[in-house]
């Protein structure tokens, strides 16, 4: 399956969101910092759409040496298993009647580091590094919550430039959704699947994966 057409589309996005970050930097010098082992944002946690899981796996099967690859297989194995712990917990919290915005406010205090992230404190794939990662030095806002890196110079109370996210997130499942349609995926759910970069890692986007439909199971589906 040849999924570049989707990939290159991404990545039109992804110019996007690189021109937005690097006109926010310029305009605001003082208050961008990040810079080279610089890690605060590789400890956080969010997920991946299927398009931009999909293309970071593309990617890390093309990373070399394969001991290299070994090693962060080995950590995003650590890291998803701390993420399902602390999701199957807010879940449980949840049930119990928590408040949904006390749980999400405990998960973001939580820091687990990134698979990608070396012992040089730097990005194992940083030209293929998702877009949360790419804007994470300037004001942003979901869900009508606004957030900024910690160590940034933007101040509390000032107005900024600020990056929506969700209508950022919103052309992400569309590519994705778009992509679904396209393979003829059997799982409807296909495209509203939503992964840590632990497990895009460790997932192998193959037929069966995606569900897509073989000719037997036109014949299959035809018979019923």
């Amino acid at each position: 399956m040849d999924f570049e057409p989707y990939f290159e589309k991404y990545k039109a996005l992804v110019d996007q969101v690189e021109a937005v970050f690097k006109k926010v930097q310029e305009e605001y010098s003082e208050c961008v910092v990040c810079k080279v082992g610089c890690s605060d944002c590789c400890h956080a946690l969010f997920d991946l759409t299927l398009i931009e899981a999909m293309f970071i796996k593309s990617q890390f099967d093309k990373l070399a040496p394969k001991e290299a690859r070994q090693k962060i297989i080995e950590r995003a194995n650590v890291a998803d298993r701390k993420v399902y712990k602390l999701k199957r917990k807010a879940s449980k919290d949840l049930q119990d009647g928590k408040p949904e915005n006390e749980i999400l406010a405990e998960m973001a205090e939580r820091r687990i580091p990134c698979p990608l992230l070396d012992d040089q404190e730097q990005c194992a794939l940083y030209a293929a590094r998702p877009i949360t990662c790419r804007l994470y030095g300037i004001p942003t806002v979901i869900g009508g919550q606004a957030h900024t890196c910690g160590t940034s110079g933007f101040e509390a109370g000032k107005q900024y430039p600020t990056v929506k996210l969700d209508a950022i997130q919103h052309k992400l499942y569309e590519l994705s959704f778009e992509l679904a349609q396209d393979i003829k995926s059997r799982y409807p759910k296909l495209a509203e699947v939503l992964v840590p970069l632990s497990m895009a890692l460790l997932t192998q986007y193959d037929e069966d994966y995606l569900g897509v439909k073989k000719a037997e199971d036109d014949v299959t589906d035809g018979e019923e």
